[in-house]
C-alpha cells in the first residue's frame, strides 16, 4: 500500500536487475498525467520507506508491544520519530473513513455537547465489551514523549515514566471525566453473548441517588411541616425526623463531592510522587500494589473510553534519553516497563529509543541485577517485543538531509541581493560626482578624500560576492548526487551539520591566503573538510610525519603525495596503537580512508601545507600529542662509559707512572704496544 501524496519511486540501490524500467512503470501507473520531471518533496527516500512499514505495522500490533528502536546518537531519530508519528495519524485517519463507509453508527464526541452525555455515561452506565467492539479497525493514537534525562536526577525514575502517563492521558480528556470515573466509574464487563448492546444501566447507583434526593426531598418537607405544625403540637417530632434525613442524605452528596474534588485538584500524577517521597511508605510491601492500582484505573478509563467513543485506542508512549542515566535508574524503567505496564488488556505502545550498546553496558554493571542480567544484551530481549534498528542512512535520505542543511544558509543569497544593491547605488552615485566635480573646481578635494574609502569598500564587496559564489560551489559539490564526494559524507545527522557550517569558514580563509583560488578549488577545500571530520587522527599523524621530516631536512618534494607519506610511516602508527587507540576510535572506516587519499583525492604535500593553514575542524592538540609520543620513541637508553683499565691494562699501569704523559700521544703509543711484538717475537691480538 503506497502513502498517498508520495510518489511510488523506489530508490534506485533497493531495486533488483531493470529497477529503472519498473520505477518508471510504477510511476506512470501511479502519477497519471503528471510530468516525466519529480520534485525532490515527492522522492520517496529510504527513511520513508522504512518509516511507513514500521508505522503499517504498529497499527496492526496487538498490545502492549515494546518497540526497540535502535540507533547510534545522532542518527536522525527525532526525525524519524516525527514521520512515523505523521503516518500512523495517517493510517488511523483512513482506516476510520473506511469503517465509517461500512456502518450506520457514527462516532460520539468527547468535546462540546458530547462531554456532558460522556458525564452521563459515567455516571449512570457501565460499559460492556461485546464482539462487535472487539471487531472495530477504527483506531486512535495518543501520543506522549518522555525524555529520561528530565527525571535524571530522582532515584525514582519509573516513577517519573508512569506519572508523565497519567498527566498525558488526563491532559487529552481532562480532569473531570477522569476524576469522576476514579470516584464512581465501574470496569467494563465482558459479555461476548450481547452482539450490540455495549451499556448496561448500574441500578445500584440510580436507586442509591433516588434514595438521597428522595430522603432529602422528605428531610426537607418535615422540616416545613414543623414550621408550620406548631398549633398541633408535632412540630418537634417533625423537625428531629426531617433534620436527621436532610443531614443524612446531604452527608452523602458532600462525602461524593468530596471525593470528587480530591481527584480533581489532586492528579495522579501528585499522588504518585507524594507515594514515592515517602520513606517509610516506600519500603512498606504494598507501595508496588498502589501503584499498580493506579496504572489500573488509567487503564480501566481508556477502555471505557473506547467503548464510548465507538473505536479503539492506542496509547504511544516515546521513551528517550534513557542510555544517559545511571544504571539503576534504567533498570527501574525496564521493571516498570516489564510488571506495571504489562496487563493483557493495556492499550500501551512503548517505543524505547536507546543504543543498545550503552543500555547494555548499564544493565551489565547495575549492582541489583547481578546474577539476573549478567549479560545486557539477553536482558534487552526479554523486555523488547519488536526490535527496530535505524538501518544505515541511504544515498536519497543522505542527500535530502544535505540539501536542507545547505539550503537553510539563507545568508549567501542575502548578501549577493544586499551587495547588488550597493554596487548600482554606487554606480549612480559615481556618475553624479563626476558631475558636479567638472562643474565647479572647490569640490575636488572633498571627493578625493570619499574616493579612497569607496574604493575600498568596493574591493570588500567584491571580495565577498566572490566568497560568497565559492562557498555556494563548495556547498552544491557536497551534496551532488553524481560527484564520488556524497560517498564519504557521513550518516550522523550532526556530523553533516558540522560539515556544512565548517565549509565556510574554510573557504574563506582559503581565499585570503591564495587570493581567487589560484591553486585549490571549492570542490578540494570542501574535500579536505570531510577527510578531517572522518579521519581526524590519521590526517593528523600523516601531517606530522610530514612536519618532522622537514624538521629533520628530508622533506618529500612538494608534488609528492600525502598517501604515501601516511603509507611510510603506517607501521610506526601501527605499534602505537594502544596508546593511541581512544584517538583512533574518532575515524571512520580505513578502506574509505584509502580510497579517498589514494585514488579520489590526491592531495599533494604543498597542497596539504596550504589547506592546513585554514584547517579548523581538526583538533590540534592530537598532532601535538603524537609529536611527543614520536619523540619518545626515538629517544635510545644511553651506555654508561667503560674505565681505561677495562680497556687496555698495560696503557692504565703506564699512566699510573707517567702521569705527566699527553692525552695526544697516548692513543698512538697504545697502538704501536698492540703492534709490537714480544715473548720470543710472537704478537698479541689488538685489543
Amino acid at each position: 500500500m503506497w502513502l498517498p501524496g508520495l510518489s511510488p519511486v523506489w530508490p534506485a540501490p533497493m531495486l533488483p536487475d531493470g529497477g529503472a524500467g519498473t520505477a518508471a512503470r510504477l510511476a506512470a501507473a501511479a502519477g497519471q498525467g503528471a510530468g516525466a520531471a519529480r520534485l525532490p518533496s515527492d522522492i520517496l527516500t529510504e527513511d520513508d520507506v522504512y518509516c511507513s512499514c514500521l508505522a503499517k505495522t504498529l497499527c496492526h500490533v496487538p498490545v502492549p508491544v515494546t518497540v526497540g528502536f535502535y540507533a547510534p546518537f545522532g542518527c536522525r531519530l527525532h526525525m524519524m520519530l516525527d514521520k512515523i508519528m505523521a503516518l500512523m495519524q495517517q493510517e488511523a485517519t483512513q482506516r476510520e473513513a473506511e469503517e465509517l463507509r461500512h456502518v450506520q453508527w457514527q462516532l460520539r464526541p468527547v468535546r462540546g455537547w458530547g462531554f456532558s452525555k460522556l458525564l452521563w455515561y459515567l455516571v449512570f452506565l457501565q460499559p460492556i465489551i461485546t464482539e462487535l467492539h472487539l471487531r472495530r479497525k477504527n483506531v486512535k493514537f495518543l501520543f506522549i514523549r518522555f525524555s529520561a534525562w528530565q527525571y535524571a536526577g530522582s532515584d525514582k525514575l519509573w516513577a517519573g515514566l508512569v506519572a508523565t502517563l497519567c498527566e498525558g492521558i488526563r491532559q487529552q480528556y481532562g480532569a473531570l471525566p477522569f476524576s469522576l470515573y476514579s470516584v464512581l466509574g465501574k470496569k467494563a464487563a465482558t459479555r461476548l453473548d450481547y452482539r450490540h448492546r455495549e451499556w448496561h444501566c448500574r441500578s445500584r447507583v440510580c436507586l442509591a441517588m433516588l434514595g438521597l434526593l428522595a430522603a432529602f426531598s422528605l428531610g426537607m418537607s418535615l422540616l416545613y411541616l414543623s414550621m408550620s405544625s406548631h398549633v398541633l403540637g408535632h412540630g418537634n417530632m417533625f423537625r428531629a425526623f426531617g433534620g436527621a434525613a436532610t443531614t443524612l442524605s446531604s452527608s452523602g452528596l458532600l462525602m461524593a463531592l468530596f471525593s470528587l474534588g480530591k481527584h480533581l485538584f489532586v492528579s495522579q500524577r501528585k499522588r504518585i510522587e507524594r507515594l514515592v517521597s515517602q520513606e517509610r511508605f516506600s519500603s512498606h510491601l504494598g507501595f508496588m500494589c498502589e501503584v499498580k492500582k493506579e496504572v489500573g484505573l488509567l487503564t480501566d478509563f481508556l477502555c471505557f473510553l473506547e467503548i464510548y467513543q465507538r473505536r479503539r485506542l492506542r496509547v504511544v508512549l516515546e521513551i528517550t534519553g534513557l542510555d544517559t542515566c545511571y544504571p539503576e535508574r534504567v533498570v527501574g524503567v525496564l521493571n516498570a516497563i516489564n510488571t506495571l505496564l504489562s496487563d493483557s488488556h493495556a492499550p500501551f505502545i512503548f517505543i524505547l529509543v536507546v543504543d543498545p550498546s550503552i543500555l547494555a553496558a548499564c544493565l551489565e554493571s547495575a549492582g541489583s541485577m547481578k546474577g539476573t542480567a549478567d549479560n545486557g544484551y539477553l536482558f534487552l530481549n526479554r523486555t523488547v517485543t519488536l526490535p527496530f534498528s535505524v538501518p544505515i542512512m541511504g544515498r536519497r535520505t543522505k542527500l535530502q538531509f544535505l540539501h536542507d542543511a545547505v539550503r537553510r544558509r539563507d545568508d549567501l543569497l542575502y548578501r549577493e541581493m544586499t551587495l547588488n544593491v550597493r554596487s548600482r547605488g554606487g554606480t549612480g552615485g559615481g556618475a553624479g560626482t563626476g558631475g558636479e566635480a567638472g562643474a565647479g573646481g572647490g569640490d575636488v578635494a572633498p571627493l578625493l578624500e570619499m574616493e579612497g574609502p569607496a574604493r575600498a569598500e568596493s574591493a570588500q564587496s567584491l571580495l565577498e560576492v566572490k566568497a560568497a559564489r565559492s562557498i555556494q560551489e563548495a556547498l552544491c559539490c557536497l551534496h551532488d548526487e553524481y560527484d564520488c564526494l556524497i560517498d564519504y559524507v557521513p550518516d550522523n545527522v550532526v556530523s553533516m551539520r558540522r560539515i556544512v557550517n565548517t565549509v565556510p569558514i574554510t573557504v574563506r580563509l582559503l581565499q585570503r591566503q591564495q587570493g581567487d583560488f589560484e591553486g585549490l578549488s571549492p570542490r578540494q577545500a570542501v574535500a579536505w573538510v570531510v577527510l578531517a571530520n572522518q579521519w581526524p587522527c590519521r590526517l593528523s599523524w600523516a601531517l606530522q610525519c610530514l612536519e618532522d621530516q622537514q624538521q629533520a631536512g628530508s622533506a618529500p618534494e612538494a608534488y609528492a603525495p600525502l598517501w604515501d607519506v601516511f603509507c611510510d610511516h603506517s607501521l610506526e602508527l601501527h605499534t602505537l596503537t594502544a596508546t593511541l587507540q581512544k584517538v583512533l576510535d574518532l575515524d571512520g572506516d580505513p578502506e574509505l580512508f584509502r580510497r579517498f587519499l589514494g585514488a579520489d583525492f590526491p592531495f599533494t604535500v604543498a597542497e596539504a601545507q596550504s589547506l592546513l593553514r585554514c584547517t579548523v575542524n581538526l583538533d590540534h592538540s592530537i598532532r601535538h600529542r603524537m609529536g611527543l609520543i614520536r619523540a619518545v620513541s626515538t629517544l635510545k637508553t644511553p651506555r654508561p662509559p667503560e674505565s681505561p683499565a677495562r680497556k687496555d691494562p698495560h696503557a692504565a699501569s703506564g699512566a699510573n707512572h707517567a702521569p705527566g704523559a699527553a692525552w695526544a700521544g697516548q692513543a698512538p703509543a697504545r697502538v704501536c704496544e698492540a703492534h709490537q711484538p714480544q715473548d720470543g717475537g710472537k704478537s698479541r691480538p689488538m685489543a
